[in-house]
């Protein structure tokens, strides 16, 4: 078979079967009486074997060694082309978040687009003050899933918290995205989310945060309650308690608390709260001491009668504190 015929039946243009031949790849059997080039079955056989390697991605150099090596080994070369490929799709799948990210900056120019681009490289890069810079930039704005996302990474302190002042600029936006963030399988993910969120302002944002007060992880629940108490959320009371008992961050607990007690209605469920968990002798001494310090922050009668009770508590330290805070609100203790 000539060569023309050749590449009309393989596909393979006449100008590569003659590259492949250059190359010792696949050589013609024969030549006609007019020096034409003249193929066999078994030649063309082979370029097809050529072709369906090259389709794998083997360069023709690999290709000749796996055809042509009797100690050649697929495996490796498999495994090989598989990292290769799993690379190439990484890059490309970068290149398509970044052209995403570009479009969604609603670009209107070329500066536009080069300005974006510039402030995404700063976000990845290495240099933790190039990475705070870009989060503090004041135009052009990044996208907010490129925020997010690299919020959501950041283990530096100072990026994370300029991170945290460009979600918040972004507003609503930035939610979805780090509601997300608070369902993800690593612990360190789901604080970084719950911390972003807790500096949006807005009713968006606080619901997001009541909804976290149930969320299967104690350290969300409790970074959640926290951020509540300041935006007045009354569901928040009960994992306050509960942190001032357990000893979690009981200080931050008590003020938000305190933050809370200024709605009268909720400063009555505080004091009732604080009251049944610090009365009754059914947590340890320095917990019901934590109680009765917590108790001192809040201006309700239920929480002077707890006092009164906790100034005869058997525990000393106990005792003595509530006296004291009785005594500094003007109660004289029964």
């Amino acid at each position: 078979m000539l060569i023309g015929e050749v590449a009309r039946r393989s596909g393979v243009s006449a100008r590569m079967l003659r590259h492949y031949e250059s190359l010792g790849l696949v050589r013609p059997t024969g030549r006609t009486g007019a020096g034409y080039r003249e193929y066999s079955g078994e030649d063309i056989r082979r370029i097809l074997h050529i072709e369906i390697l090259r389709s794998l991605g083997l360069s023709l150099r690999e290709v000749g060694r796996a055809l042509d090596d009797p100690g050649f080994a697929p495996s490796a070369l498999v495994d090989d082309l598989e990292r290769r490929t799993r690379d190439r799709i990484a890059a490309e799948t970068e290149l398509l978040t970044r052209l995403r990210r570009i479009g969604a900056a609603e670009p209107a120019g070329w500066e536009d687009v080069l300005q974006t681009v510039a402030l995404l490289h700063a976000l990845g890069s290495e240099n933790a003050a190039k990475r705070q810079r870009a989060a503090l930039s004041p135009a052009p704005e990044a996208p907010v899933d490129a925020l997010v996302e690299a919020a959501l990474s950041e283990s530096d302190p100072n990026v994370a918290g300029a991170l945290r002042w460009a979600l918040a600029r972004s507003g609503d936006d930035a939610l979805a995205p780090l509601a997300d963030g608070l369902d993800s399988p690593e612990a360190r993910v789901r604080d970084r989310a719950v911390r972003a969120i807790a500096e949006i302002p807005g009713d968006a944002a606080t619901a997001l945060l009541r909804d976290a007060l149930t969320h299967p992880d104690p350290a969300i629940r409790r970074y959640a309650a926290l951020a509540l108490g300041p935006r007045g959320a009354a569901e928040a009371v009960p994992t306050l308690i509960d942190m001032i008992v357990e000893d979690v961050r009981d200080a931050e607990a008590a003020d938000a608390l305190s933050a809370l007690a200024g709605d009268p209605a909720t400063a009555e469920s505080i004091a009732a709260g604080l009251a049944g968990r610090a009365v009754g002798g059914t947590v340890p001494p320095a917990a019901r001491l934590r109680l009765a310090q917590a108790l001192a922050d809040i201006p309700r009668e239920t929480a002077s009668r707890a006092l009164a009770e906790l100034s005869r508590d058997e525990d000393r330290a106990v005792a003595l504190t509530a006296t004291y805070i009785l005594t500094r609100r003007g109660d004289a203790p029964a």
